[in-house]
């Protein structure tokens, strides 16, 4: 078993099967991220150019169409704060939100109110809760580490063909170097692999078939970028953006409201990453959400780890919501245990588009391009 060892100046550790150090402890994410955010991460006066230029670029775009740009809106911190910006930024979107059946009532409120304070259009996408649930109990079977890609691919499936339908150029992403600039390889796969959903399924479901809605990895690396000449723009990164300040604002000027934790504005998301996880396969998302945190100087690593000390989940409320996602899957929470203790599986283990060869060329060339 290979030597604990946990980064000097971030909070990751050796959870990370494929992590690596330098001389001074300092580990490869640390150092991959500030790479990075020396390329996106602009919260300055040249972010604010560059945002002026993309906005005027985007308006210019939507004369003539009901829409200048579509967002997805999960109901958390970073999609809501987008939505929010948009009347400052003077943007007429289109927000698509996608319930997957495991919404809370406060995500469900916080998309609600934020589009109604910035006048934003709302779509409400509901997948067939008999597709989800026989997609969600197939990645249970396949015990694969990213349990969300059911509700991560629906979500992005859709809000894809709501753009090309309504000849929208322009998704605007919250996704953020400040917030976001960690995350290892090894802790999951990419959800938008439509081949490796079916895959999944295929092998681990009831072999009726299904209208999930499925995407080619394919599809959105080539099609919508060069063929219907799509941008996903991430504003977020052109701007100083702290998530504290950020949902300050959010509940001082709506009626939106924090949901507790990251991704935790879904009853599915906050089991996986308080109890799925860590219990199955040792790890703790915080680490990577707390160490980007750390390389924005947002918060320091004596603040991580002892937010680290905290417990992930109290066991009592644990247990009910075993009992509430099993209700909610119509299987017994016997059942439910019974797919929760299956060996672990690897995402490796089924069809993965990001490991083919021709993926790999594109990747590359894809790359080079930009």
């Amino acid at each position: 078993m290979a030597k604990y060892q946990i980064c000097t100046k971030c909070v990751m550790d050796t959870t990370d099967s494929q992590i690596k150090f330098d001389q001074n402890g300092v580990c490869n994410h640390c150092q991959n991220a500030e790479a990075l955010g020396k390329k996106i991460w602009f919260p300055n006066e040249v972010g604010s150019q560059k945002l002026n230029a993309i906005l005027s670029e985007i308006k210019e775009n939507g004369k003539n169409k009901k829409y200048d740009a579509i967002v997805g809106l999960s109901g958390g911190i970073d999609s809501s704060y987008i939505v929010y910006k948009a009347k400052e930024w003077g943007l007429r979107l289109l927000a698509v939100h996608v319930d997957g059946g495991w919404n809370t009532d406060i995500s469900v409120n916080n998309v609600k109110t934020v589009c109604e304070y910035a006048n934003v259009d709302l779509k409400i996408v509901t997948i067939d809760w008999e597709d989800m649930k026989k997609m969600q109990l197939a990645f249970l079977k396949a015990a694969v580490p990213n349990q969300d890609i059911p509700q991560d691919h629906a979500f992005f499936t859709v809000l894809y063909s709501y753009a090309v339908e309504n000849d929208i150029k322009y998704v605007l992403n919250g996704s953020n170097w400040e917030t976001e600039s960690i995350l290892p390889r090894s802790w999951g796969y990419n959800a938008m692999d439509g081949k490796h959903v079916s895959d999944i399924y295929k092998k681990n479901g009831d072999g009726i078939k299904t209208n999930f809605p499925i995407i080619d990895l394919y599809k959105v690396k080539i099609y919508y970028p060069y063929v219907k000449k799509m941008k996903i723009v991430k504003p977020l990164n052109l701007m100083p953006y702290n998530k504290e300040q950020a949902m300050k604002e959010l509940i001082d000027n709506t009626e939106w409201r924090y949901y507790g934790g990251k991704h935790y504005e879904s009853v599915w998301t906050k089991f996986l990453q308080a109890y799925y996880l860590p219990t199955k396969f040792n790890i703790d998302k915080r680490r990577a959400h707390l160490s980007s945190l750390i390389v924005s100087n947002q918060i320091t690593r004596e603040e991580a780890l002892a937010e680290l000390e905290k417990p992930l989940y109290d066991p009592n409320e644990i247990e009910k919501e075993k009992e509430i996602i099993a209700d909610k899957l119509e299987i017994s929470i016997d059942e439910f245990n019974q797919l929760l203790s299956i060996r672990i599986g690897k995402h490796s283990d089924y069809y993965c588009t990001g490991d083919s060869l021709l993926y790999k060329m594109l990747f590359k060339i894809n790359k080079a391009i930009k």
